[in-house]
């Protein structure tokens, strides 16, 4: 289980994230939608401490941290139990795609470097990159790259995979295949939070949709409701502005 509560976010003046609570089950795949600017990326980034928040309290499983006052080993712990995935792949290009897969199972899990080499050859072969596990990102396209950043993801066994818009950096002939690969993912309920603008997609694979808008859960409920019967005037116009 994992439970959010309170989670605060303030650049300056301005507050990105409003007092938001949030559990997630396990096994659950949770969509979040909304208009550009409202919070749904930085709500990810704050739950691995990408972006830390001013206040609030993150629980995965056993582990409970306080945003205000989680120290650096106790952020490290939380990193361990998530995964990201980012919209613009974020792969180290001085590293094979098999060789950005083993980063973190050997600086982060501490794993040895033979265990954690078959780890991500296994990790290719799921993804269909089997072929490409010496190859460095500039010989991949936007699609394989991607792919790999999620491979990157499931090699961790995380609690949680956090999703921030993966298909928005490729062209339209890569959406599917990346797509395709979130689904299989998702077919192992693995828990997902996951932001998109893919309104089918998010039909598709959501267990339950929600809906931001001013750094606020203002809706949220299974797909058929969210798009069939929404109830809050400012997700029917975000509906209606994107043809969902």
């Amino acid at each position: 289980m994992i439970d959010i509560r309170g989670l605060t976010k303030r650049f300056g003046e301005t507050t990105v994230i409003d007092g938001v609570d949030l559990r997630i089950a396990h096994g659950e795949r949770v969509v979040v939608i909304g208009p550009s600017g409202t919070g749904k990326s930085t709500l990810l980034r704050c739950l691995n401490f990408l972006d830390r928040p001013q206040a609030g309290q993150i629980s995965i499983g056993d582990l409970t941290l306080d945003a205000a006052r989680a120290s650096r080993a106790q952020i490290l712990a939380l990193r361990r139990r998530t995964a990201f995935v980012f919209q613009n792949y974020a792969l180290f290009a001085n590293r094979t795609a098999k060789e950005n897969i083993m980063e973190a199972l050997v600086t982060v899990q501490k794993q040895p470097r033979a265990e954690a080499e078959a780890r991500a050859l296994a990790v290719l072969a799921e993804t269909g990159l089997s072929d490409k596990a010496d190859s460095y990102p500039a010989a991949l396209s936007g699609g394989q790259q991607q792919r790999v950043g999620i491979g990157r993801a499931m090699a961790l066994h995380a609690d949680l995979m956090l999703f921030d818009e993966p298909t928005s950096a490729l062209d339209p002939e890569w959406v599917g295949e990346v797509l395709d690969l979130m689904r299989r993912v998702a077919a192992r309920r693995q828990t997902m939070l996951i932001v998109t603008h893919e309104m089918q997609f998010a039909r598709e694979i959501a267990d339950r949709i929600l809906f931001m808008h001013s750094g606020r859960i203002v809706e949220s409920g299974p797909p058929e409701q969210i798009f069939g019967a929404p109830k809050d005037e400012r997700l029917q116009r975000f509906l209606s502005r994107v043809g969902a």
